[in-house]
């Protein structure tokens, strides 16, 4: 290795190197939820269906799995601080394309460019943030980084249909080349190589696993389209995705394997022989299949069944993601006097808590009732991101943490994708279900139901509709009240399922090294 590949560190504070790492990564993150709101505009600007524009999703998602873990790969390749700039680079230029894309095959493809760009923003910008502060402070720098990764995802859907419906679509990707170019004159000014990050080239007899690169990318990229795109295909009725399924299933489990014997794996699962790190990735995958399902399903109620608009539904959710940045700086500080285990038991009751409040909604519910839901739910993630994080990197190794962050985050990743696969499943197959239970009822038998339907109908006759007429629209009006309420029984479901299985987070904690609070180096108890 080159000595002169290793940069010298000057004393940069702390909390400026946050700010810096954190800009892009926030922006990264945002760009995964932002474009939600925005589909109906980009398939009508460029004329293509509201399936088809959905690809705008997915295409960013496959590509952002595929790079995540392979951060850690390419820094020790060509060095990180200069992968990190090249990723910031090309999140940058491709966000430009994106927002002048003349065609939807054209948005598609510098969307991938995009994900691609991003994809390893996410675990470096982690890493950066953890060796930068000692030990005692990680849970800090734990809690700068989750303000990000949680946060973003929370408001992007509420900020995409401001900045539609005040602008344009094009201008949810333009907004990103600003931050951008701040993000990569800061980094090259504040952001160095420590020492201990050795970098290996081809030449030093670093070799380039092909067969990883190449299993790894078809899995991870079959498995996000088999997620993205089940439910709208009928899932395994459709042959499109049973024939996905099994190549990611057949790529993924072949990747492991080859992975755990390769002397230059491109992804280190052999980390997960510590045990912190193998709970904390597990944990990652329920957190990330508990935070994007709710994030999709409490606006998706809002505005299905309570009529909300896509600014209102968004104004209910964000106050959850202000409650999740007050709360993280007082979970880095609690972490100094407490053990990480019990704040994530905390949290985890205060999330399921949140998510009980909402699978006791009503039709009737007033808005309030909504964000007090959602804040409590919110509470609990912020006591979660960072305990978890603060347990796993007290026992990694600084010139390991690269690869740490990139399996922690894309199990938080594939957990996303997985949740919002699962809720909008769920809510379709128990709408159904429900629907026709209650549609037994409505029969010329049932004394309720004809007395329901006499009324309307003489409500709407005092209206000035026929008698024939009457009838027919007091049917119609008791079958969609019908179906309101299935479709609120159904919500009601999903809500109380993920509830159920976010506790299975409480016994996994107990299976975690214990830690000392955070007062210094850490201690095994």
């Amino acid at each position: 290795m080159s000595t002169a590949a290793i940069q010298p560190r000057p004393a940069v504070n702390p909390w400026v190197i946050a700010g810096t790492v954190m800009l892009a990564t926030f922006m990264e993150v945002l760009d995964t939820s932002v474009a939600n709101v925005a589909l109906p505009h980009i398939a009508g600007s460029l004329s293509a269906s509201i399936d088809e524009s959905t690809w705008v999703l997915t295409s960013y998602l496959v590509s952002n799995a595929i790079i995540l873990p392979m951060g850690a790969w390419f820094s020790m390749l060509i060095g990180r601080k200069r992968f990190y700039m090249i990723c910031v680079a090309l999140f940058t230029l491709s966000s430009l394309a994106c927002g002048v894309a003349p065609s939807l095959f054209m948005l598609i493809l510098f969307r991938v460019l995009q994900g691609v760009g991003g994809g390893a923003l996410q675990p470096i910008s982690q890493a950066i943030l953890m060796e930068n502060f000692p030990r005692e402070k990680q849970g800090m720098a734990a809690a700068v980084y989750g303000m990000g990764v949680l946060v973003a995802p929370i408001i992007g859907p509420t900020l995409g249909g401001w900045i539609t419906d005040n602008f344009s679509w094009r201008w949810i990707f333009l907004i990103n080349i600003p931050v951008g170019l701040l993000s990569l004159t800061l980094t090259s000014v504040l952001i160095f190589d420590p020492p201990y990050l050795k970098r290996r080239s081809l030449r030093d007899g670093l070799r380039i696993d092909y067969a990883g690169l190449g299993l790894l990318t078809l899995g991870l990229g079959a498995l996000e389209i088999v997620l993205d795109e089940g439910e709208r295909n009928d899932w395994f009725s459709s042959n499109l995705i049973v024939g996905f399924a099994v190549v990611s299933a057949v790529c993924l489990i072949s990747v492991v394997f080859w992975e755990l014997h390769h002397p230059h794996p491109v992804i280190e699962l052999r980390m997960l022989k510590d045990r912190n790190l193998a709970v904390a990735t597990l944990s990652m995958f329920l957190l990330g299949i508990t935070l994007y399902s709710s994030t999709v399903l409490l606006p998706l109620f809002l505005q299905t069944l309570m009529g909300y608009t896509a600014t209102l539904a968004g104004l209910a959710v964000s106050p959850g993601g202000i409650a999740t940045l007050v709360a993280m700086p007082l979970v880095g500080t609690l972490l100094k006097k407490y053990e990480p285990r019990w704040l994530v038991l905390f949290g985890v009751t205060f999330c399921c808590l949140g998510l009980i409040r909402m699978s006791n909604f009503t039709l009737d519910i007033d808005f309030a009732t909504s964000v007090r839901a959602r804040v409590t739910q919110s509470l609990g993630f912020a006591f979660l991101f960072v305990p978890i994080n603060t347990a796993v990197f007290a026992f990694i190794p600084k010139e390991r943490m690269n690869y740490a962050t990139g399996l922690l985050n894309l199990a938080r990743n594939i957990g996303g994708s997985s949740g919002i696969a699962a809720a909008t499943t769920l809510v379709a197959r128990r709408a159904q279900y429900h629907q026709s239970v209650l549609i037994a009822h409505l029969t010329p038998l049932d004394a309720t139901y004809q007395a329901a339907l006499q009324t309307a109908s003489q409500t709407l006759v005092v209206r000035g509709a026929s008698a024939a007429d009457a009838a027919t629209q007091a049917q119609a009006l008791l079958y969609g009240q019908v179906q309101r309420q299935a479709g609120m029984l159904a919500f009601a479901d999903a809500f109380r399922v993920f509830a159920i299985l976010f506790t299975v987070v409480i016994p996994l904690m107990f299976l975690m090294k214990k830690i000392g609070p955070r007062r210094g180096p850490a201690v095994i108890e």
